[in-house]
């Protein structure tokens, strides 16, 4: 590819390099670098780039963008390295993401089952769809791994020229706050953009709830329409002052534009009328909650803006089956139940276990930690939350990564200073299951919070293999 093209619309002047310059790769890791290539200097946490730009130019390199003098002749200087190599990414791959349909959606929780939905209604209507998130990546019906919530970006362009090449219409993608943050989803416009909620996390990464809140604004920055959760606490801020047109969806205010009435909770489920503008319809879900709600409408809000019929967007969503992690039931085949989610904030611990207080028999029992090298002051407001619900809570660990496991634990006690609910702490989480299913009561409903989808544990030794429906299975069969 010549340079003039590889550099369009980033504002970086060719240089000395010349416009015609043949380029064969492009990397922003040196220890890719090979002769022809476009290597782009990008300042990490860790690594430097700019400090290994002289040696990429003497292995062979056609040129490097950089956001700094570092005295070559071969330099071409950019603003900011990281928004250049995401657009350096897009026009490499042939700027595949206006070539289909792109919905965005940010937020603290939801985003996982709110895009599984979309997708499963936008399918149902007999499109091709891809999904990018923290689960799972797919091209259709074809997985495709994936290491974080939202690709570095040579990996999404890669990742969006193959879906258009296998005839998607529509990527459906969560966007993280760091990746907005960090210019990774540059090169990308969204047809929509959506925000879920806004609770307190990755204030170790932003600092401040406001730079969390700033840094998910930007996704209405490379969007045609945005959509908010008019019932958030954030949904002003997130509104005002942005470029492109705004739609809502409540489950409290009328002036939304699609608003969810009559709502009645099942044990399996949930249901509610869908209303809007000289429309109505009864939506019955199949997964339990207030929150199945509020990711129901937002999914519905989507697929109405993408042009859905309303009658098939009820049809749809009400036909729309759960995701793993997301309040799944784990079959025991016993007089309790367990149930797998991925809450690790305290917003969405509060959100599962007031969901399951509410249809349990039995006991709620919480079986919960906290990550490592994460917002440590989360922690004793995940331990609060948990006790305000539930019966009994069993502390353990989750993905302690560098840190002391047994001082995450002492973190999260600090909010049950002033509770009355029985715990029992065991830092080994699959010892915690165990003892968990052991002591389980008929009519009890087990909750494993935090690890959801995952099927590993973090530890400082290493990356362990952990699933937790290995571990429930293996202590039932005890």
């Amino acid at each position: 590819m010549k340079l003039r093209e590889l550099l369009l619309d980033t504002g970086i002047a060719c240089g000395a390099v010349g416009d015609t310059a043949e380029i064969l790769s492009i990397t922003c890791d040196s220890r890719h670098v090979e002769p022809g290539c476009l290597f782009v200097c990008i300042a990490g946490t860790a690594v430097d780039g700019h400090t290994y730009a002289a040696r990429a130019v003497e292995a062979g390199a056609a040129a490097v963008v950089v956001q700094r003098d570092v005295g070559l002749d071969a330099q071409l200087m950019a603003e900011n390295t990281r928004l250049a190599w995401a657009q350096i990414c897009a026009n490499w791959f042939g700027r595949p993401a206006s070539k289909i349909q792109m919905v965005g959606v940010t937020g603290t929780n939801g985003k996982t089952t709110t895009t599984t939905l979309i997708k499963s209604m936008l399918e149902h209507e007999g499109h091709k769809v891809g999904l990018i998130g923290t689960i799972q990546n797919m091209v259709g019906d074809r997985v495709v791994p994936t290491q974080h919530t939202t690709p570095d970006p040579y990996d999404l362009q890669s990742l969006l020229a193959v879906m258009v090449a296998e005839g998607c219409d529509y990527c459906v993608m969560e966007v993280s706050s760091h990746a907005l943050d960090q210019h990774r989803v540059a090169g990308c416009t969204y047809e929509l953009g959506v925000f879920t909620n806004l609770t307190q996390d990755h204030l170790d990464y932003h600092g401040t709830m406001e730079n969390y809140m700033l840094a998910k604004k930007q996704l209405f920055s490379i969007c045609r329409t945005g959509i908010v959760n008019l019932d958030d606490a954030w949904a002003e801020p997130m509104r005002t002052d942005v470029p492109c047109r705004i739609m809502t969806y409540s489950a409290q205010k009328d002036e939304a534009d699609y608003v969810a009435r009559n709502i009645r909770y099942r044990a399996d489920g949930v249901d509610f009328e869908l209303v809007g503008i000289g429309h109505i319809g009864r939506v019955h879900m199949q997964i339990p909650g207030q929150f199945s709600v509020y990711n129901g409408l937002c999914a519905a809000t989507v697929c109405l803006a993408l042009g859905m019929e309303f009658d098939r967007v009820v049809e749809t969503l009400s036909a729309a089956a759960g995701v793993k992690g997301r309040a799944e039931v784990v079959p025991t085949g016993r007089d309790f139940t367990v149930v797998i989610d991925y809450a690790h904030t305290p917003d969405g611990l509060d959100n599962i276990c007031r969901t399951l207080k509410e249809c349990c028999t039995g006991r709620l029992v919480t079986l919960f930690g906290c990550g490592g090298d994460r917002d440590k002051t989360k922690r004793p407001l995940m331990g609060a939350t948990a006790a305000a619900w539930s019966d009994h809570l069993v502390v353990t660990s989750d993905n302690p990564r560098t840190e002391d496991p047994a001082a995450i634990i002492e973190d999260i006690l600090v909010g049950l200073a002033d509770s009355t609910t029985p715990y029992t702490v065991m830092e080994n989480r699959v010892e915690a299951i165990r003892w968990a299913i052991a002591n389980a009561r008929p009519g009890d409903t087990i909750l494993l919070a935090g690890k959801g989808h995952e099927t590993y544990q973090i530890l400082n030794s290493g990356t362990i293999h952990l699933d937790e429906r290995e571990v429930v299975a293996e202590a039932l069969a005890r």
